[in-house]
């Protein structure tokens, strides 16, 4: 036994060493590196799986249809010279663009959607109007009062002949009953079971979420935004009361974007092409607003969340103000938001007052001070739970979707954001803001004036940023 014991642990420190080695070679940061480092040498009872399992910001073998199909870049290229804006938008669009490997394209609509019960009316409307297909995908999906109502439109839509599909993350959906499954597959419903999933189970990359939110209805209307499918979002949840998020439903070209994106995560879930298949026609919206989606995820070779805020922050002229649930961003972000302040942009934080995961929420005080101190307003929300993700830049760039201000939704969620660039979609994000903002008090206090709790807390879990 002794033996045994003593092999093992000699095991254990090679295995500890060689994951500090990789980690110091493919850490994004230096102090990550040398965090992952000295912790797998100091504890490799504890850090070993905890590497296995966190240690990893890349998701390989991940096919995405815009960049590894030459069928699907040629599309795009015809798409973007033949939907060219007719006037430039005022935002510069090339980093974007690149991010997401799509174009901007006129004639596009976006409509905002405030909250659970606007939104679903919107999603339900839609679902009960389809007349081909429904594509479904939202990160959380529950068996309860909304579940049920979103599989009951679900199966009226089946039953009409309208093929319907519907994607979710096993994380996030791990409550998600055998039984409400099954209840869709009988009506004839696509909806693939966990353990028939492509997923990285056999890698130990269970980090890595797909937090997309997506309702494409015959290829012609989509939605996407920070809402679940779940009684909590329409305000029903007695922990959290009021439940404060943001929607968007989507005409134009656009549509066929984030229908596209809809296409990649189903290949990759299930090897199945739905390409050729699907509208591809989305037709115009008379709002004819230039737009594109930024999808971005641990699958892509750059660090496209994060680079996403940094266009936000570093192209902003007079005024970024940005939504988010989570505010835990990597130093890169924190200097984006600290230059923007500095240069005299008016730079506006929105997060919630009320607490939805502690140790995140903790966090965010340890950099509070030093956004304010560049100049940087932070603003907390406290009519209920805000969870809405929104970015206004100026008067010319609008964004709504499901990507957090956090390492998580930089790194390691699959995101999707939908940002127009026109001046009414920014004038509506704005009133919105400014509604909002009458429901939030500006933070003027120190974290050094802050409860005990919090002045400890939140250094403390600072150290952990990298893994939230």
């Amino acid at each position: 036994m002794a033996t045994f014991l003593a092999i093992f642990f000699v095991l254990l420190e090679v295995t500890a060493v060689i994951m500090a080695w990789r980690a110091i070679q493919h850490s994004r940061t230096s102090q990550g590196a040398v965090g992952w480092a000295i912790f797998l040498i100091a504890a490799p009872y504890i850090s070993v799986p905890a590497y296995a399992f966190l240690g990893h910001h890349k998701f390989a073998h991940y096919v995405t249809g815009r960049r590894d199909s030459e069928d699907v870049i040629e599309r795009i290229q015809e798409v973007r010279e033949a939907l060219r804006p007719e006037t430039v938008p005022t935002f510069p669009t090339m980093a974007l663009e690149a991010i997401s490997g799509l174009p901007v394209t006129r004639g596009n609509a976006m409509e905002l959607l405030i909250d659970g019960e606007e939104t679903f009316d919107a999603i339900f409307a839609a679902i009960d109007a389809a007349e081909t297909y429904v594509l479904v995908q939202f990160y959380i999906i529950h068996d309860d009062g909304l579940g049920r109502g979103l599989q009951r439109h679900l199966i009226a839509a089946a039953q009409r002949g309208v093929t319907v599909r519907v994607l979710y993350d096993p994380v996030g959906s791990h409550r998600l009953r055998h039984d409400y499954r099954q209840t869709l597959r009988d009506a004839g419903i696509e909806i693939v079971e966990p353990s028939q999933m492509r997923v990285p189970k056999n890698r130990f990359q269970l980090n890595f979420r797909n937090h997309r939110k997506t309702v494409v209805v015959d290829g012609t209307t989509a939605f996407t935004g920070g809402l679940n499918v779940g009684d909590e979002y329409l305000g029903r949840s007695p922990r959290f009361g009021a439940w404060r998020d943001t929607h968007v439903r989507l005409k134009g070209p656009v549509v066929s974007q984030l229908q596209l994106i809809f296409a990649e995560d189903w290949h990759w879930t299930t090897e199945e092409n739905l390409l050729p298949s699907l509208n591809w026609q989305s037709g115009m919206a008379k709002e004819n607003m230039s737009g594109l989606i930024v999808p971005t995820g641990p699958g892509d070779t750059q660090e496209s969340g994060a680079m996403f805020f940094f266009s936000a922050l570093a192209n902003a002229k007079q005024r970024v103000w940005i939504a988010s649930p989570y505010f835990v961003p990597d130093m890169d972000i924190l200097t984006a938001i600290k230059h923007a302040a500095l240069k005299g942009v008016d730079v506006r934080i929105l997060v919630p007052d009320n607490i939805d995961h502690k140790v995140v929420w903790l966090a965010a005080f340890a950099y509070f001070d030093e956004v304010r101190e560049a100049g940087a307003q932070v603003w907390r929300y406290t009519d209920g739970f805000m969870h809405q993700k929104a970015v206004l830049v100026d008067d010319c760039l609008a964004a709504v979707g499901t990507t957090n201000m956090d390492t998580r939704s930089f790194i390691l969620n699959f995101e999707t954001m939908a940002v127009v660039f026109d001046t009414r979609a920014a004038d509506d994000l704005e009133d919105m803001f400014k509604t909002d903002f009458a429901r939030s008090f500006r933070l003027d206090k120190p974290l050094s004036e802050q409860p005990l709790g919090i002045r400890i807390g939140a250094p403390v879990t600072r150290l952990f940023s990298p893994l939230l």
